[in-house]
């Protein structure tokens, strides 16, 4: 099984790519359900221990990127809730690692407030382009992906090693992700036209938290 979930994923990911470089909101549609699904079926079929903090922040992507998919600012607003669910089981099942009594109290401090200036430095930028409905909620979803990496960064601390090292290059391309697709969603004069890069960083990403957390 898991080898089955790995190539459904790994096909489902190159097609939607594809689809996402060429434009082509159709297959992307047809792909995307099968992203996280096959990523659920591969962490729960080889994990030596299931959490289910994992499996719900896997379940809330799926649900995420399932409301994303039509437009207006209702299913965007929907999505993003479902994500923000995401990233909070996600920190429930990194705490399971933490050595909390370990963390230094200026390491915490230092990673809070980088992760807070990166998210204020993306909202400067994308202030003139956002909705004023959407400013707070956005700003509060990409704070709370930070707190999801900051924890990444934590599991990392009390057990250093290659695998909490991987779920933190996850993390780190998931908040790359969002920030993305912020500016694609948003910025219609930027460069960023299509979500390639958008949905290559968040493959990537949450591939990588989820082998990092076997």
């Amino acid at each position: 099984m898991t080898v089955l979930f790995s190539a459904v994923f790994l096909v489902s990911t190159v097609i939607h790519l594809y689809a996402s470089l060429k434009q082509n909101k159709r297959a992307r549609n047809i792909t995307k359900p099968f992203l996280l699904a096959s990523l659920f079926g591969f962490y729960f079929f080889t994990a030596g221990e299931v959490l289910p903090a994992v499996l719900l922040a896997l379940f809330f992507s799926w649900l995420g990127d399932v409301l994303l998919m039509p437009s207006g600012v209702k299913w965007f607003t929907a999505g993003g809730i479902a994500f923000m669910i995401s990233h909070i089981f996600f920190i429930v099942g990194y705490c399971k690692d933490i050595d909390f009594s370990a963390q230094h109290i200026a390491i915490t401090v230092l990673f809070g407030l980088l992760f807070a200036g990166v998210v204020a430095y993306i909202f400067s930028k994308l202030k003139p382009h956002l909705p004023k409905a959407l400013f707070y909620p956005m700003l509060l979803y990409l704070l709370i992906n930070g707190a999801m990496n900051c924890f990444a960064v934590f599991r990392m601390l009390s057990k250093p090693g290659l695998m909490t090292a991987i779920t933190c290059i996850g993390a780190v391309l998931f908040f790359i992700s969002d920030s993305t697709l912020f500016f694609v969603r948003f910025k219609k004069d930027g460069r960023l036209k299509t979500h390639f890069w958008v949905m290559l960083t968040y493959c990537i990403g949450e591939m990588l938290i989820i082998i990092g957390l076997l």
